[in-house]
C-alpha cells in the first residue's frame, strides 16, 4: 500500500501549527494532534490572553475538539512560523 505524500510531512509538524487547504476549498487551522496513513489529526488553535494560543483535544489535556481530514482530501500543506 503506497503512503501518502503528505503523511511524512505531516509527521515532521506533529505538534506545530499548520494550515491544510483541502481540494474542495476549505482551510483549516491547527495544531497537529496526530496523523495515521489515512487521516491527520488537527487541535484546534484559539486566540487568548496575549495572542494565540493552542487548543486542547480529546485524549490530550481536557475539553475540546480534535477534527480529522483525510490525507486524500489535502490541496496544500504548510506550516504556520508566525501564527
Amino acid at each position: 500500500m503506497p503512503v501518502n505524500p503528505y503523511y511524512h510531512r505531516c509527521m515532521e509538524c506533529r505538534g506545530r501549527p499548520v494550515r491544510i487547504r483541502t481540494k474542495d476549498g476549505r482551510v483549516h487551522h491547527g495544531i497537529v494532534d496526530r496523523v495515521t496513513p489515512t487521516h491527520v489529526y488537527l487541535r484546534p488553535m484559539h486566540r487568548g490572553l496575549g495572542g494565540y494560543g493552542y487548543g486542547w483535544g480529546f485524549g490530550g489535556f481536557g475539553l475540546g475538539f480534535v477534527s480529522g481530514i483525510a490525507l486524500g482530501a489535502i490541496a496544500a500543506f504548510s506550516p504556520l512560523f508566525f501564527w
